[in-house]
């Protein structure tokens, strides 16, 4: 099964401080769904449900490649998923 790495702010309110899971799935949108079932409210952290796609402050990463394919991203039984959320920050003052 593929192993999806639960970022830092996610995990004690999802997976209960897990910092990877492992659920079944043959696409992102499988992963996400099952992801859904063992973990109630990971759909909505990661998918734009009026869109049905990622959303875009969250970027996919499926072993080590960021793919534009969105839910559709094949996943082996063997992968690892990362759901990467935007990171804000920094200061734009001159130096």
């Amino acid at each position: 099964m593929p192993t999806v790495w639960v970022p830092a702010p996610w995990r004690d309110k999802l997976t209960g401080g897990q910092q990877q899971v492992e659920v079944a799935g043959e696409t992102v949108r499988q992963v996400i769904e099952s992801l859904e079932t063992q973990y109630p409210g990971f759909r909505q952290r990661i998918v734009d449900e009026e869109k049905d796609r990622i959303r875009p402050d969250i970027a996919v990463s499926v072993d080590g490649e960021v793919s534009a394919e969105g839910m559709r991203r094949h996943v082996g039984a063997s992968s690892e998923v990362h759901f990467l959320p935007a990171i804000s920050g920094g200061s734009l003052r001159p130096r």
